[in-house]
C-alpha cells in the first residue's frame, strides 16, 4: 500500500505539467466543466476539495471560492492562475477553514483519498444546513478501459485507487451524515470525435440502459438537518379565478400552524364576484392577516409569483381555491418543511382513493405519465407533478427566482417553474401524500387536450435544459 505521503508526493512532482495534461484531454475537462456550473449557480460561495490547478473552481463562477489540495505545488500553480479564488495546501480531513460553504466540489477525488470517511467527517463540519456536496467519480465497470489508458499514456495514472460503488459512496455518505438527493451518470464517449460525441454524450447516455454504462458518476448530497419543528411565519397563497364559493373555506378550514399566518388571494378576471367575496372574507374575518390582489397578467403562473411577491412569510405555500386538496392538511406541508425532511414539498393526489368526480380517468393517465416523466428528468422521485400544493421556504424561491432566467417564462401554470428551478438548485424534492376532494362548487378550468399538448411542450423543453446538456 502507499502511504499518503508518497502520494502527496507523486502529485507535488507532476503538478508542472498538470495544465499540459488537462489540455490534452481538453474535451473531458470541459464537460465536467459544463456540469458543475449548471448545478452550482454563479455566485455561490463554492469549496473545492482536491482542487489541482483551479480550472474547474474557477468555471462555476463562485462569489466566495475556495479550493484545497494536499499537494502544495498544485495551489501554488493555481494561485498563478487564477488569483481571485483562494487556495490552500491543506489535507481534507484535518482542514479548519472556520467557514461554511453553499457547494462543496469532490471531482475526480474519491479514487485517490487515504481516508474517505474522515474526509467526510471534516467536510460535514464545514457545511451548513442547506450546503449542496457535489460528487464526480469513475463508474467502477471502466477500471479495465481506464488502466488500459494509463498504460498507453492517454490517461495520467494515479498511485492509489479506490474504486467504490454507488452504494459504497452511499453508505459512506450515510454514516457521516448526509443524505442523497440525486444522482447521474453521464459520458459515454470520453474524447473527442465529431458528431459521435454529440449522439453519446447528449443523448445515448441520458436514455435508459446506455446510461448505466456512463464514465462519470454524479452524486448530490446534503446534511441531515436533526432538529424539531421550528416556528416559522407563514404565507398562504390563494390563485383563484371563478371560485367564490370556496373562498370563505379557504380560511376558515386552514388549521392555525406557524409561528404567523398570513392569507394571500390574487383574484384572475373572475365572472363570479369572486374578488368582492374575497373582499367581504376579508372584512368578516379581522383577527386573520389577510391580504387581496388582483393580478396584472393571465393564468395561474402569474398570480402565483405576484402572491410570493407581496408575501412576508418564512415559508410560502401555494393553496389552489378548488380546494381539491383540503386546507386541514396543510400543516403536514408545514411540518415536513420546518423540521428538514425536505427543501421542496409537493402534494401527492395519487395515493388514497379518490372521491368519484375528484379526477377524470384521462386526467389521471396523464398525471400518471407525467409523474414518471419528471423523476426520469429532474433524477428524484415524484408521483405527482400536477398537483397545485408546493411549498418552499422564501429563501430558496428567491434563488430560484434569480435562476429563473435559465429556463425563462415558460409556464403558464406556475407549478413546473418551481419544480424545475428547486430541481436545478438540488433542492431535496419530497411528497406529502393528501386525499383528493370532489369540488364543492364550480368546475375544473383545466383542458384535457390543449392543456395535456402544452404540459408536453413544456416536458420536452425541460428535457433539453435539464436532462439532455
Amino acid at each position: 500500500m502507499i502511504s499518503k505521503e508518497k502520494t502527496k508526493q507523486f502529485y507535488n512532482a507532476v503538478a508542472h505539467k498538470r495544465v499540459k495534461v488537462k489540455r490534452k484531454n481538453w474535451y473531458y475537462h470541459q464537460y465536467l466543466e459544463k456540469q458543475y456550473a449548471f448545478m452550482i449557480p454563479e455566485n455561490s460561495k463554492v469549496l473545492e476539495v482536491g482542487c489541482g490547478t483551479g480550472e474547474l473552481l474557477h468555471a462555476v463562477k463562485p462569489a466566495v471560492g475556495v479550493g484545497i489540495d494536499f499537494a502544495e505545488n498544485m495551489t501554488e500553480k493555481a494561485r498563478q492562475l487564477f488569483p481571485d479564488l483562494q487556495f490552500y495546501a491543506l489535507d481534507v480531513d484535518v482542514m479548519e477553514l472556520n467557514d461554511t460553504f453553499d457547494y462543496v466540489i469532490i471531482s475526480d477525488v474519491l479514487h485517490i483519498l487515504y481516508d474517505i470517511q474522515g474526509a467526510l467527517k471534516n467536510i460535514r463540519a464545514h457545511c451548513h444546513n442547506g450546503t449542496k456536496i457535489i460528487i464526480s467519480n469513475y463508474n467502477y465497470l471502466w477500471e479495465p478501459v481506464l488502466r488500459l489508458s494509463e498504460k498507453l499514456h492517454l490517461k495520467q495514472s494515479t498511485p492509489i485507487s479506490n474504486w467504490l460503488s454507488h452504494n459504497d459512496i452511499y453508505n459512506l455518505l450515510e454514516i457521516e451524515g448526509f443524505q442523497v438527493v440525486k444522482t447521474e451518470r453521464k459520458i459515454l464517449l470520453p474524447k473527442y470525435i465529431p458528431v459521435l460525441s454529440y449522439l453519446f454524450n447528449r443523448i445515448l447516455v441520458n436514455l435508459p440502459f446506455f446510461n448505466l454504462f456512463g464514465l462519470v458518476n454524479f452524486i448530490v448530497a446534503r446534511p441531515y438537518v436533526y432538529k424539531t419543528t421550528d416556528d416559522y411565519s407563514v404565507s398562504i397563497v390563494v390563485p383563484a379565478r371563478n371560485e367564490k364559493g370556496n373562498i370563505e373555506n379557504a380560511v376558515i378550514r386552514t388549521p392555525q400552524f406557524g409561528l404567523k399566518q398570513e392569507f394571500i388571494f390574487v383574484e384572475g378576471n373572475s365572472s363570479d364576484q369572486t374578488y368582492e367575496e374575497m373582499l367581504r372574507v376579508t372584512a368578516a374575518y379581522p383577527e386573520k392577516d389577510i391580504k387581496v390582489f388582483r393580478q396584472s397578467g393571465r393564468g395561474k403562473g402569474n398570480a402565483v409569483r405576484e402572491g410570493f411577491e407581496k408575501a412576508t412569510g418564512d415559508i410560502l405555500m401555494i393553496l389552489d381555491a378548488d380546494l381539491t386538496t383540503p386546507p386541514e392538511d396543510m400543516p403536514k406541508f408545514y411540518n415536513a418543511l420546518a423540521s428538514g425532511k425536505g427543501e421542496f414539498i409537493n402534494g401527492c393526489r395519487l395515493v388514497y382513493p379518490m372521491e368519484k368526480q375528484a379526477m377524470r380517468f384521462l386526467n389521471l393517465l396523464g398525471n400518471k405519465f407525467f409523474s414518471w416523466f419528471f423523476s426520469y428528468l429532474l433524477g428524484q422521485r415524484l408521483k405527482d407533478t400536477l398537483c397545485g400544493t408546493k411549498v418552499m421556504f422564501r429563501k430558496d424561491y428567491e434563488h430560484i427566482v434569480k435562476n429563473r432566467h435559465y429556463f425563462g417564462d415558460f409556464d403558464p401554470f406556475g407549478d413546473f417553474d418551481l419544480l424545475f428551478g428547486a430541481a436545478r438548485l438540488n433542492l431535496k424534492i419530497i411528497e406529502v401524500i393528501v386525499r383528493y376532494r370532489d369540488r364543492e362548487y364550480g368546475s375544473t378550468q383545466i383542458s384535457r387536450f390543449s392543456h395535456g399538448w402544452l404540459l408536453i411542450k413544456m416536458s420536452l423543453f425541460a428535457a433539453a435544459k435539464i436532462k439532455f446538456i
